[in-house]
C-alpha cells in the first residue's frame, strides 16, 4: 500500500474578502509573498527530491486564504502549473482550501477540469452569531448550500472549525460538531483559537474583551468534538495548528502567539487524554481497590495510552495509586484496547477481569 505525502503550497489571505478576527495569514502560514506558477513548480520539484514517486501517493493542497475567490486567471496560472505533473502521473491529486460563500456550479466544474480532489470548508461555528462576530462574512446556510455541491459534484468534502472564538462556548462548539456531521464530510480539521499579533483579536484581547482558553479547557472541548466525529467515521485529520517558527509558545522570541491554548502536542494532549479516561471509567466499574492494570493496544497507539511525558501514567499513579502495564498485539484494531486488572488489593480475590473496550 502507498503512503500518502501532501505538498503544501500557502496562498497567504489571497482572495480573502473578509478580515477575520483571528485570522493574520503572514504569521499563520509563516509567509507574506504571494505565490506564483513558477512558486508551485520550485515547491514541488524540492518535495520531489526526497519522495519515491513509485511508493507514494502525492497530493499537493493549496492551504491559506481562500482559494476559489482568488482571480479567476490565478487561480487556473496555479492550477495549470500543478497540472502539469498530473498529467504526468506524478502528483495524484490536488486539495484547496477556501471559504463557503465562494462555492457554485461553475467554479466546481473549473476545479473538475484540474483534477482537484479534496475541498475544504472554513466553517468554524455553525452558530451565525459567533460567525458575525469573527468577522466571517457569511452564514452557515451558505455552509450548508456550499457543503450539498461539493458532494454532488463527487469532491471529498471537508470541513475546518474552530474552539474558543468570541462568545463561543463548548455547548456552542458541540453543537456545530453535530450539524457538520449530518453534512457528512469524509475529513475535519479542529482549531483551538489563539490571539495573533496584529489581529483584531489581539486589540481585544488587550482590552480585556476576549479570554482566551487555557490548554486545559481546549484539550477537554476537542476531546468532545473528537468522540462526535470517531462516532461517525469522520477522520480528524488535524487538531491544533501545526508548530513553526512564528507560531510557537508565546515566550519565544520570535512567536506570533499572544496568548491561546497552543501546545506544540496538543493533537497527543488530545487523543492521550481520551485514552486516559477509557482507562479510568474501566477501573471506576469495579469493586474492587485496583493496583495494577495491563492495558493491550495496537503498537500504533502505545505512545498516546503512556501519554505526553508520561502523563497518563503518571496520573494513574498519584491519583488513584494504579500502576499502567503497556502492550502491543498489531492484531488488536487501532482504536481499541483489552484492559486486564493484574493486581488488586484484596488479596482473596483470586481471578482476573477482563474488559473489552
Amino acid at each position: 500500500m502507498k503512503k500518502q505525502y501532501i505538498i503544501p503550497i500557502f496562498v497567504p489571505h489571497l482572495g480573502c474578502p473578509n478580515d477575520c478576527v483571528f485570522c493574520n495569514q503572514k504569521s499563520i502560514s509563516g509567509q507574506a509573498k504571494q505565490v506564483t506558477a513558477e512558486d508551485v513548480k520550485n515547491i514541488i520539484e524540492e518535495h520531489l527530491k526526497y519522495i519515491r514517486i513509485d511508493k507514494t501517493n502525492i497530493e499537493v493542497a493549496f492551504f491559506g486564504g481562500s482559494f476559489t475567490a482568488i482571480d479567476t486567471a490565478i487561480q487556473t496560472e496555479l492550477l495549470e502549473a500543478t497540472n502539469e505533473y498530473v498529467s504526468k502521473g506524478i502528483i495524484e491529486s490536488i486539495r484547496i482550501s477556501t471559504r463557503p460563500d465562494y462555492i457554485d456550479k461553475n467554479i466546481l466544474k473549473r476545479l473538475k477540469k484540474y483534477h482537484v480532489k479534496t475541498i475544504e470548508l472554513g466553517v468554524q461555528s455553525a452558530n451565525d452569531y459567533i460567525l458575525q462576530k469573527a468577522g466571517r462574512g457569511h452564514n452557515f446556510k451558505d455552509v450548508i448550500k456550499a457543503s450539498k455541491l461539493i458532494r454532488w459534484y463527487g469532491f471529498t468534502l471537508g470541513h475546518q472549525m474552530m474552539v474558543g472564538l468570541p462568545e463561543s462556548t463548548k455547548l456552542d462548539e458541540i453543537n456545530t460538531a453535530k450539524a457538520l456531521v449530518k453534512l457528512k464530510p469524509k475529513i475535519v480539521r479542529i482549531y483551538p483559537v489563539l490571539v495573533i499579533k496584529n489581529t483584531k483579536l489581539e486589540k481585544a484581547y488587550n482590552r480585556g474583551e476576549y479570554k482566551a482558553l487555557t490548554v486545559v479547557q481546549a484539550v477537554e472541548t476537542c476531546k468532545e468534538l473528537v468522540k462526535i466525529f470517531t462516532k461517525k467515521n469522520i477522520n480528524v485529520i488535524r487538531i491544533g495548528l501545526q508548530p513553526t517558527d512564528t507560531i510557537s509558545d508565546s515566550s519565544k522570541e520570535k512567536s506570533e502567539v499572544v496568548a491561546g491554548p497552543f501546545h506544540p502536542a496538543f493533537r497527543q494532549l488530545v487523543e492521550s487524554g481520551l485514552w486516559y479516561d477509557v482507562i479510568v471509567e474501566k477501573i471506576k466499574k469495579l469493586n474492587v481497590k485496583v493496583k495494577e492494570v495491563e492495558i493491550t493496544v495496537n503498537p500504533i497507539d502505545i505512545n498516546n495510552v503512556v501519554g505526553h511525558k508520561k502523563q497518563n501514567i503518571i496520573n494513574l499513579k498519584e491519583l488513584y495509586d494504579v500502576d499502567l502495564k503497556i502492550k502491543s498485539d498489531e492484531n488488536i484494531k487501532q482504536g481499541k484496547s483489552i484492559i486486564e486488572i493484574v493486581k488488586i488489593y484484596n488479596d482473596f480475590l483470586e481471578n482476573k477481569e477482563e474488559i473489552y473496550k
